[in-house]
């Protein structure tokens, strides 16, 4: 005897709403994602790299440290063009504005900063330094004209300092992994790439910015950044790539110190590095500097 057949009904599948059926959900859990894997590069760079003593080289840290050199120098090479072909050229008309004014739009650009420099000094359990910043942005958003001028700095002795999350980072004990060199940007690595887009994204003037449609006032603080920032970094950068037997390695170097130092939230001499920089030596040349010619 033959069994009957079985009816079946088709079975309707129902689609359930969830929390990333959205494109900009989506997009936050990509980000998530991406910096969660850039911080787990950065600790395993770190791990993976040999602690060295005080008679440890700087060129034995740098080879362990920069397993992407090819690329970076590349990197270099491509931010070389944008650095003489648009940023000079640029920097050349920001600067027949008379030094007051810009010096104006420097302490502009500073007092803006000074929520995220806030917001990285209490992360870091620096609550001195958090109260110092938050009396800055107090006095010179209002005495100052909106961060145009410094009273804080010239009447109340309050210098500027400056922090950021890739800083935090380290101070949680996140390793910096292997050097990058960005394009643009300039010298970084993992840790700091992750942290300038956590400051940039947590920044409340850009989501302000972005609530009431005014991208434009987020690209013309970028662009005034650039410029400034290139501005103050001009003719120190200028003569390192002129005297350098290697520039490349000079700036992997340079910016190790410098954020060495802002980390331990030492004085440095090191001049920041600048948005775009130019010339890339070749391999083999060592970090030795030329002597200056007459």
């Amino acid at each position: 005897m033959r069994a009957a057949p079985v009816q079946t009904q088709p079975v309707q599948m129902q689609l359930v709403q969830t929390p990333f059926n959205t494109l900009e959900q989506l997009r936050k859990a990509a980000f998530v994602g991406v910096c969660s894997l850039v911080l787990l590069a950065g600790c395993a760079g770190a791990d993976d790299a040999p602690a060295t003593g005080a008679a440890g080289s700087q060129a034995q840290v740098d080879t362990v440290n920069d397993p992407l050199e090819p690329v970076n120098r590349a990197i270099l090479e491509f931010n070389q063009v944008v650095d003489h072909f648009v940023l000079k050229p640029a920097l050349l008309t920001y600067q027949i504005v008379p030094p007051p004014i810009r010096d104006g739009v420097h302490n502009a650009l500073l007092n803006l900063k000074a929520p995220v420099v806030f917001a990285n000094d209490l992360l870091q359990g620096q609550g001195g330094r958090a109260g110092n910043t938050a009396a800055r942005f107090a006095i010179n958003s209002t005495l100052g004209l909106l961060g145009i001028w410094d009273p804080a700095d010239i009447w109340f002795g309050i210098p500027a300092h400056t922090e950021d999350f890739g800083q935090t980072l380290a101070s949680w004990g996140i390793g910096e992994g292997p050097f990058l060199m960005l394009p643009i940007v300039g010298p970084s690595n993992p840790r700091d790439a992750v942290g300038m887009a956590v400051d940039s994204a947590a920044d409340p003037f850009n989501w302000y910015a972005r609530n009431i449609d005014e991208d434009a006032f987020i690209y013309t603080r970028l662009a005034l950044t650039v410029l400034d920032t290139r501005d103050e970094v001009g003719t120190s950068l200028d003569a390192l790539e002129r005297n350098s037997l290697d520039f490349y390695a000079s700036l992997r170097t340079i910016y190790r110190q410098r954020r060495a130092d802002e980390i331990k939230n030492r004085p440095t001499t090191q001049k920041p590095s600048a948005p775009s920089i130019s010339m890339a030596a070749k391999p083999d040349e060592s970090v030795e500097t030329k002597p200056a010619t007459r």
